[in-house]
């Protein structure tokens, strides 16, 4: 880690530097955060079969955008902090799990404060670039069925203990957890899942307190809206470097907001998996009735957190109808949608874009890209 420590101070004295002539004002709040992680790679399914290291490490560096207020959901959201993060972890068995390299977005959530002292949620959601994957030729790197490809999605999730030392300087202590896999689109994907914890410090070079926005905002209507969501995925069979099959994916449900900054919701889930479809012909399951036995549906209830033009949504759903090769009868999706229209009037009150990683527990199923319309 010599060398991280190294960029760390380096980047921190040039920070410094720049503070000194710094008279403008539109730099506060703007800061840069470096975290040393400690943790461990476990074991999340019997199907992980290779060894673990006994240890892992990683390196976060983490620039920060305190907000102030400006826009109506920084006040309602209590002035959360807003991130671009950069981590270089070390799974500590480079010959089989090689090094991750990863960016994402992220937003850190005050759970608490008190004075000097703060205690803070954190999530990201981003890109990872695994330098080893399982690979038959030219690496043989045939023990790491734990990622299948070089590019996956990556989730970071922690929480701190922060102290403020001055309007300059704060640091920190908490607990991680992140997560590594690219959702089925290649096999194998059982993902790596590392837990740990971490210490670090944050510079601001003006002030990590700017000027805030204060303002009686006026509450949003608790409106129902009618959603509609277009989605497309893919995956493949068992078999690594085989063919890709896509997944068309329908939703339709309801929501409610509440506090002028969550929308409840609950609806139905469709899906048609071609792989499942290509299974059956391929191994004379079901002759003659494969397409009914391909599809999938679902009742899901949820909540979706919105920050503005950015939602992150949390949802459950069950089963009521399972295809060939059936998984676990409930399912998890995490993600996010970004809002293109947005709109307190008018017939089509939302459009948007979203993206979905849908789970059983700890098992990936696909990543969705989707589409919709809330009227």
């Amino acid at each position: 880690m010599k060398r991280q420590t190294l960029l760390l101070v380096t980047v921190l004295y040039m920070l410094a530097a720049g503070a000194q002539a710094q008279t403008n004002d539109k730099w506060a709040g703007m800061g840069v955060e470096a975290n040393f992680i400690g943790g461990k790679v476990f074991k999340h399914t019997q199907k992980f079969r290779a060894d673990v290291p006994d240890h892992s490490a990683a390196f976060e560096l983490n620039y920060v955008q305190q907000t102030d207020g400006r826009k109506d959901w920084q006040q309602r959201r209590n002035y959360p902090l807003v991130g671009f993060g950069f981590t270089y972890t070390d799974y500590g068995m480079d010959t089989i799990y090689g090094k991750c390299l990863s960016i994402y977005p992220n937003i850190q959530i005050p759970l608490v404060r008190a004075g000097n002292f703060e205690w803070t949620f954190r999530a990201g959601f981003g890109l990872g670039y695994a330098t080893r994957r399982f690979e038959r030729f030219p690496s043989w790197d045939t023990l790491n069925t734990a990622i299948g490809s070089h590019f996956n999605n990556y989730s970071y999730f922690s929480t701190d203990l922060r102290y403020r030392l001055s309007e300059h300087w704060d640091i920190q202590g908490g607990l991680n957890f992140s997560h590594m896999s690219n959702a089925a689109l290649r096999q194998p994907n059982l993902g790596i899942n590392m837990y740990g914890a971490h210490i670090g410090t944050r510079y601001f070079p003006v002030t990590s307190r700017p000027a805030r926005v204060s303002a009686t905002l006026a509450l949003l209507k608790n409106r129902w809206l009618g959603h509609f969501r277009l989605g497309l995925s893919g995956t493949e069979l068992s078999a690594p470097d085989g063919p890709l099959y896509p997944v068309y994916l329908v939703s339709a449900y309801a929501s409610k907001r509440y506090l002028s900054k969550n929308k409840a919701f609950a609806g139905i889930d469709y899906s048609y998996h071609e792989h499942i479809y290509a299974f059956q012909r391929n191994n004379e399951v079901n002759v003659g009735n494969e397409k009914a036995n391909s599809w999938k549906g679902s009742f899901f209830f949820g909540n979706e957190f919105l920050f503005g033009r950015v939602g992150i949504l949390l949802q459950v759903g069950i089963y009521y109808k399972q295809a060939t090769l059936a998984m676990d009868p409930y399912y998890q999706k995490l993600g996010g949608n970004v809002y293109i229209i947005q709109s307190e009037t008018g017939i089509l009150k939302e459009l948007f874009a979203s993206c979905l990683l849908k789970t059983h527990k700890t098992q990936a199923e696909l990543v969705e890209i989707g589409i919709g319309a809330s009227f």
